[in-house]
């Protein structure tokens, strides 16, 4: 319709505001960045007396937030969107121009809303909105710098974060000039000792000045370009003040090859403070990639003990444990991670709209790109659709990637073993149970004090207890079923601690053994689940090609195997399943997943066709930016070994449409820009 923009995506209200309103009602919901920008637009028609409003809005990240000039420039630019081309050249003739609007940008530092009024023609007018609703606050150069920042961190951090793929998203290049990049760096230095309040990953417990969104941001940004002697150049600067921040700079140097820099600077730093556990990360991941496994086995160790509360020193150590092929260690300290309950990210809810108008734009429909793999195929059997691990989040999701890897290691039977030889097991348990129950009634009740969990473990196994928040069956909010047929042997349970009670066995046959936290229990059956589904496919495809008869499965179904072959590492078979998705349906999920693969074999004809099949889907839905992604991400590494000239020549031999290579192109040109490695023509 003529009153709607031609190429950005928007909501039509039913009443003028009402998409502020919800915003303003769920603020005090916000917990660390907030959620995308709210751009919210009045369009008017007709003359002054017979005047027509219509109100619209959609979310954005990327607009430069540092003052309302440039939000103001963000609404001008919104005006050539409205299809005014003349009735009688084609267009619609429409006589809908933008009067302004309001932008919502949540300053994640202060928590609270800055919000922009903009008149056009007219002026331009900023206040602030709190967690309570009260609106009109005073404006200030410290608020504008926390409010440009919070959105620059969103634009970074969730670039690719599935959670924020929602409807009307516009996204655009956060940074397109060195000018910018250094007005990024410049709000960095000035807030980086603020960045712990905005909180952390959600594997990392307790936010600081070193684990914070400001400092995953900082190194998303620069490592994905392989650009770290920005990130370096930052962090010299900083631990001046603060030791601490050797971690950070130690893992830039690394990134850079500047190994014997880092060495210098970690080992100063452990000097000074030898419980700096992302030091000892640090150290450890340089042993690792040095082939001193037992050496980092040690560090991460010493991790544990300076930072026994946190989910990643236990993951660090458990790798350590994997990769040395010592199991049951691995196991055991796998069993004393301790877990925390994932928030999903911060999201608008909004009222339903009039009128949902999500536009193509005129060259990607010409392109017949996204459609040319066939028919949309997205039937799927339940088995595949029920499964469990896809649901996993955050230290859940840490934790099962250990455990598939330690199954593809030694297998699920020896997994099975392993697992009996450390825990304690439901008949164990019970037998047992019922000794002591008779021993009970013919002794004295102080012989006896019941079953403890303290146990005689390696010594180098730390001992410190964490106790789970999951609950037997649900992890996550993901329930588990089993079914019975071509399957490996279900797990028996291990005995789980019961509200924490502490029971002890007296010279049992038991008594070296640990008990199984109630998470890990459901994640051996999430484990078993997948390996069974799993089992049964590559079964059926053995059959098949003995039979010479062909094995089909809907686009859906391999989307589904690629990535079940994918979590428990069995790569090629992930691959040929995304390649066999994509022969028929359209798969992002599958184009995203073989993109790396292709990039990390320095396969740079498969790369690119995925790559415009990529770029071109990611306009389809208004993610504009050309870095950070992770395609652009793969495409730089890439770069590094052919070069970005080939690159733009291989594009160029492509014959791609000319609004296609256009896109495409913005990769290259930001690697100009910017010096990426490779980009010297």
């Amino acid at each position: 319709m003529s009153e709607l923009f031609k190429d950005i995506p928007e909501f039509v209200e039913t009443r003028i505001g009402e998409s502020l309103t919800a915003r303003t009602e769920t603020l005090a919901s916000f917990r660390e960045l907030g959620p995308p920008d709210l751009c919210h637009v009045i369009k008017s028609s007709g003359s002054k007396t017979a005047q027509k409003d219509l109100g619209s809005y959609h979310y954005c990240s990327g607009v430069e937030v540092s003052s309302p000039a440039t939000v103001a420039a963000y609404f001008n630019s919104l005006q050539f969107s409205v299809d005014d081309t003349p009735a009688w050249y084609g267009g619609k003739g429409s006589n809908w121009k933008v009067r302004g609007g309001t932008y919502c940008c949540f300053n994640a530092f202060a928590r609270v809303d800055m919000r922009i009024d903009v008149s056009i023609p007219g002026g331009v007018d900023a206040y602030v909105v709190d967690l309570r609703g009260d609106s009109r606050h005073e404006t200030s150069t410290e608020l504008w710098q926390e409010t440009y920042m919070s959105a620059m961190l969103r634009a970074i951090c969730y670039s690719d974060d599935a959670s924020y793929r929602l409807a009307g998203y516009r996204k655009v290049d956060p940074i397109t000039t060195t000018e910018a990049e250094l007005r990024f760096l410049k709000a960095s230095e000035d807030l980086f000792y603020k960045g712990w309040q905005l909180g952390s990953d959600p594997e990392i417990q307790v936010a600081t000045n070193i684990t914070n969104h400001l400092t995953a941001a900082i190194m998303k940004y620069f490592s994905e370009s392989f650009r770290l002697e920005k990130a370096a150049n930052l962090f010299e600067k900083l631990s001046a003040k603060d030791p601490e921040l050797a971690g950070l700079l130690a893992r830039s140097y690394l990134g850079m090859n500047e190994e014997i820099k880092a060495v210098k600077i970690m080992h100063a730093a452990l000097e000074q403070n030898p419980q700096s556990y992302p030091v000892l990360h640090a150290q450890c991941d340089f042993l690792s990639n040095k082939g001193r496994h037992e050496w980092a086995r040690q560090i991460a160790q010493q991790a544990v003990s300076s930072a026994p509360s946190e989910f990643v020193t236990w993951a660090k150590l458990t790798e350590c444990f994997i990769v040395l092929n010592r199991y049951e260690s691995a196991l055991l300290t796998l069993n004393s991670c301790p877990m925390f309950t994932f928030n999903e990210r911060d999201l608008h809810r909004m009222p339903t709209p009039a009128r949902s108008h999500l536009p193509i734009k005129k060259f990607i429909a010409d392109s017949n790109i996204l459609d040319e793999d066939g028919s949309a195929d997205n039937e799927a059997d339940v088995a595949l659709l029920r499964l469990p691990a896809p649901g996993l989040r955050g230290t859940f999701a840490r934790a099962y990637s250990m455990l598939t890897l330690l199954v593809s290691k030694i297998g699920w039977d020896e997994l099975l073993k392993t697992r009996s030889s450390v825990f304690v097991m439901e008949e164990e348990y019970r037998l047992h149970k019922t000794v002591a129950s008779v021993d009970l009634n013919g002794t004295d009740a102080s012989s006896t004090d019941g079953i403890h969990s303290t146990v005689n473990t390696p010594s180098d196994i730390p001992t410190i207890r964490i106790s789970s928040e999951s609950t037997r069956g649900q992890i996550n909010g993901v329930e588990h079923s089993s079914t019975s047929g071509h399957e490996p042997e279900r797990p028996e349970l291990a005995q789980v601690e019961e509200n924490n009670s502490s029971i002890r066995v007296e010279n049992s046959a038991f008594s070296n053994k640990r008990l199984c936290e109630r998470w890990l229990d459901n994640l051996f059956l999430v484990l078993y689940e997948d390996l069974r589904v799993y089992t049964i496919w590559r079964a059926e495809i053995s059959h098949f090609k003995t039979q010479h008869m062909s094995y089909r499965k809907t686009g859906t179904e391999w989307e589904i195997l690629g990535e079940l072959a994918l979590r428990l590492h069995h790569k090629e078979e992930a691959k040929d399943a995304f390649q066999r998705c994509l022969d028929s349906k359209f798969s992002a999920k599958a184009l995203m997943k073989l993109l790396e693969m292709y990039a990390n074999e320095g396969d740079l004809q498969r790369t690119l066709t995925v790559a415009v099949k990529l770029t071109t889907y990611h306009h389809r839905w208004y993610m504009e930016a050309s870095y950070p992604s992770m395609v652009a991400h793969h495409l730089f590494k890439l770069g590094q070994i052919h070069g970005h000239a080939k690159i733009q020549y291989t594009l160029l031999s492509m014959n791609l449409p000319p609004g296609i290579f256009e896109i495409m192109t913005g990769y290259t040109k930001y690697g100009q820009v910017f010096g990426v490695e490779g980009s010297e023509f």
